[in-house]
């Protein structure tokens, strides 16, 4: 690595003044120009993403995943236990720091790779949730949680991402330390793997809860659970690029001052957008009141004019009398008698009335007599037979034949 150097350090720290040996002994950068590019140059190779960082952030998703879906703090726990170390985070710091586009590049890289794993297994467990075979209770007040800006979450975030920029940059653990520095090296254990669990937390679970809010189509989770992702990782390095600068390390170029200045910059912004400072802004807290100004508006007085009133009609109520309606007799059909004429041969001189159809003869009616038929027909030996009723007042059966229908005549 060749970094410019802006003024020379003399290799023998006695011949220093008392004043920058006093401050060589308090700083964690060496102050000579060697040593520093080594510091720097094995500071940047710990930060590096490797594939560890990646295999773990898989790991991580996947069991930060099912802790959400099944709304379970521990398993959410056990998944950022499970992170790898977050040594690119310090890495961005660093690149900022130095000015270094290389460095800071290659972190952001790395960085996004991982949080895309993370995210793409939180966006197919989503996708697995509307499956009608696999019957979950979908609470997730979990990830409703963590898709929210919040100032305990803002307070844990900070407090380790100092101690993981920290411990990482700490030069008695350089030897210790590897591509990723948060794995078991050498018999020891890297003092900043347990702030790096926090760390893993605010910035793995929020990008979790994106993609689960993408794949399973449940309103506001994937926007804000991205933008709290990115809000969380822009605090992350300045706090980093911060630790870095109280422990010695200082922009070696003017790029580094305003690459410094820029992340600084876009992440006040997004703090006060994504928080309630900026409802100071739109409810004018503190804003000074303007003084109105008085406008002369001419008023129309208006003039009374009489207007006669007609006098108001009394309406005079009219009694309707309500008909009674009366029953109508219902009238009984009285079957209006059918009459005939007895007609028999003249040689006959009349016909046999007969007690039945071809039976005894009761009577002999002459021609010409008026008789009463009823509906009352037989047949018998080929004869057709009607029921008539005589003058009489007999009743009997003659030949149909010998019968000849007359009009009535009314009675009066």
């Amino acid at each position: 690595m060749s970094l410019p150097q802006t003024e020379q350090f003399p290799d023998d720290p006695d011949n220093l003044p008392p004043a920058r040996r006093r401050r060589a002994r308090r700083l964690l950068a060496p102050l000579n120009a060697d040593e520093r590019a080594a510091f720097l140059d094995n500071l940047a190779h710990r930060t590096a993403p490797s594939f560890d960082f990646y295999l773990f952030s898989l790991v991580s998703g996947l069991v930060l995943a099912i802790g959400l879906v099944i709304d379970s703090p521990a398993v959410l726990v056990l998944g950022a236990v499970l992170a790898p170390l977050m040594a690119p985070v310090v890495g961005i710091a660093l690149g900022t720091v130095i000015g270094s586009g290389r460095y800071f590049l290659r972190s952001v890289v790395g960085l996004m790779i991982g949080g895309l794993l993370v995210f793409l297994i939180g966006w197919l467990a989503g996708l697995l949730t509307q499956q009608s075979w696999l019957p979950l209770k979908m609470v997730l007040s979990m990830a409703h949680l963590h898709a929210q800006v919040s100032w305990p979450d803002f307070v844990v975030l900070a407090i380790s991402s100092i101690l993981t920029a920290a411990a990482l940059t700490h030069s008695d653990d350089a030897e210790h330390m590897g591509g990723n520095g948060g794995i078991l090296r050498g018999g020891f254990v890297s003092s900043a793997a347990l702030p790096s669990v926090a760390l893993a937390y605010e910035l793995f679970l929020p990008l979790t809860t994106a993609g689960l809010g993408l794949g399973a189509r449940i309103p506001h989770l994937f926007p804000d659970g991205l933008v709290v992702f990115v809000l969380h990782l822009s605090w992350a390095a300045i706090l980093g690029v911060l630790t870095l600068v109280v422990l010695g390390i200082r922009p070696l170029t003017l790029f580094g001052y305003t690459l410094t200045g820029a992340l600084t910059l876009f992440g006040v912004l997004m703090l006060i957008g994504f928080s309630g400072a900026s409802t100071v802004v739109t409810t004018k807290i503190g804003l000074p009141t303007p003084i109105p100004t008085a406008t002369f508006t001419l008023t129309l007085t208006p003039t009374r004019t009489l207007t006669p009133v007609p006098p108001t009609a009394t309406l005079t109520p009219t009694l309707t009398l309500t008909p009674t309606l009366t029953p109508t007799p219902t009238l009984t059909p009285t079957p209006t008698p059918a009459y005939v004429v007895v007609q028999a041969p003249s040689d006959a001189g009349g016909a046999y009335l007969r007690d039945e159809p071809a039976g005894a003869i009761v009577a002999v009616i002459a021609n010409g007599t008026r008789v009463q038929i009823l509906p009352d027909r037989a047949e018998k030996d080929g004869n057709a037979w009607a029921l008539v009723i005589v003058p009489d007042g007999r009743q009997g059966w003659m030949q149909l034949t010998l019968l000849v229908s007359t009009t009535p005549t009314p009675s009066p």
